[in-house]
């Protein structure tokens, strides 16, 4: 038992150094991008007096040198405290992320798993109907979720199903009616992209000798899916995963501004637009971490759904 688990724990023990790594280079880049911006948090239309300028950048330390404010962001990181918010007074970094992020977890897992189910849905089809109308079909449609970025979907869902059909709400979060158009609006890119790799898989397995020998033994055609085709069919999606998640949650922000939706795309937004540093550095790094973190698991997966990758071979990566 011993020798099957020093595999695992040697190759976690890497990813887990190397996710640190990247972390602490995420976390620099970014301070010192921050650090090169023209202007400041308390920038505003009306200019502010000097005096009162000068006690908000000594009380929030910009007017140390970078290399005390930048000690001073390392050791918030490794303490997990992310420092205030130069724009939301008594509210830090950490109350923000505690509070919006269930919201964007939530938009981003119906995302995730609508995309998953629909687009294996659809790739199935296209490859068991290959070169026949329902594959067109579905080709078709995978050429238009290609070409239509998610923010002009969301529009269009907008106006089609709240404004027109008056199917569900326009904007706002809160009921689960609400929630489907900005799933919608977020899913449709991956589920194409997923139903193009499932197709394709598919009809590579479809192929092998191994399926032909099944269809000899009197397998039906549905067994033969769901018993040998479709699990060595995921492999390239589960793969896909990991940039998946990326795609969902950078794609989040954008469509959270256009449905109103309280999550952490739309802070990490108005941050950007108010110059709130801190909540840029933080959620950037948070972030991060969540994206390092479905990567690892996407590998774990590959790992285990295929028996013919050891993991001794996975570390090598």
């Amino acid at each position: 038992m011993q020798k099957k688990l020093l595999p695992w724990i040697s190759y976690l023990s890497k990813r887990l150094l190397y996710s640190c790594i990247a972390l602490f280079l995420v976390a620099t880049l970014t301070f010192f991008l921050i650090q090169n911006i023209p202007g400041d948090p308390f920038s505003q239309e009306n200019a502010i007096p000097e005096e009162i300028m000068q006690s908000l950048k000594h009380y929030y330390g910009l007017d140390r040198p970078w290399y005390e404010q930048y000690a001073r962001y390392l050791k918030g990181i490794v303490t997990f405290d992310l420092g205030p918010s130069f724009k939301y007074e008594a509210r830090t970094v950490n109350d923000i992320i505690k509070d919006t992020f269930p919201v964007s977890l939530q938009l981003g897992l119906q995302a995730l798993s609508f995309s998953f189910l629909m687009g294996v849905f659809l790739g199935s089809i296209s490859a068991y109907f290959r070169r026949r109308p329902p594959d067109r079909m579905i080709s078709l449609m995978i050429v238009l979720g290609v070409s239509v970025p998610s923010f002009i979907l969301a529009v269009f869902f907008q106006y089609l199903f709240a404004l027109k059909l008056q199917l569900f709400p326009v904007a706002r979060w809160g009921s689960f009616s609400q929630t489907i158009l900005p799933t919608l609006s977020l899913a449709t890119l991956p589920t194409v992209f997923i139903a193009k790799m499932t197709r394709s898989s598919m009809s590579e397995v479809l192929q092998q000798d191994y399926i032909l020998t099944a269809k000899i033994k009197g397998l039906s055609q549905l067994q033969i899916i769901l018993r040998h085709v479709l699990r060595n069919s995921l492999l390239p999606i589960i793969s896909y995963l990991g940039p998946l998640t990326a795609s969902v949650v950078t794609g989040s922000f954008i469509i959270e501004k256009i449905f109103a939706i309280p999550g952490l795309g739309g802070w990490f937004v108005n941050s950007v637009i108010n110059r709130d540093y801190t909540t840029i550095m933080g959620v950037t790094l948070f972030y991060s971490a969540i994206l390092m973190f479905c990567v690892l698991i996407v590998d774990i997966l590959y790992c285990l759904i295929d028996p013919r990758i050891k993991i001794e071979e996975a570390d090598e990566y």
